[in-house]
């Protein structure tokens, strides 16, 4: 067994993540959005990753507490989102396989008080000219 034994483990993180991740579903079928959810994704017990797709694009939202901006790595092949992060106490490196291929050229990424939000065009509808 690792440091974080079960015995150690708080009784609430369960329940938590089972209410987030019924919540993002209601979401999600409210907006006739596909919406998948990491609650421990491999930054922790504080970190949140969710994904979610329309007709047009991706959107991946990462909550990064105690991470400041210049401590974000991102990276992305068109199906594979690679997220680093480092804080003063801790680095992070999290692969997240997308739900559909993105034009990851034509990513946009926001960092605002913790929360890394990334849109992906869909290659799918990304125009293509032919000449």
């Amino acid at each position: 067994m690792g440091p974080r034994d079960r015995d150690d483990r708080d009784p609430f993180d369960d329940i938590f993540r089972e209410l987030s991740r019924m919540m993002d579903d209601m979401i999600g079928a409210d907006m006739g959005v596909d919406v998948h959810t990491a609650a421990d994704a491999g930054f922790g017990d504080d970190v949140h990753i969710t994904t979610e797709e329309d007709d047009e694009h991706v959107y991946v939202v990462a909550d990064l507490p105690g991470v400041e901006k210049e401590g974000i790595d991102i990276k992305c092949d068109g199906r594979t989102l690679t997220i680093g992060a480092a804080s003063d106490r801790r680095q992070y490196e999290e692969r997240l396989r997308l739900p559909t291929r993105v034009d990851e050229h034509g990513a946009k990424a926001t960092f605002n008080n913790g929360i890394l939000e990334v849109t992906f065009p869909r290659a799918d509808s990304a125009d293509i000219n032919l000449d």
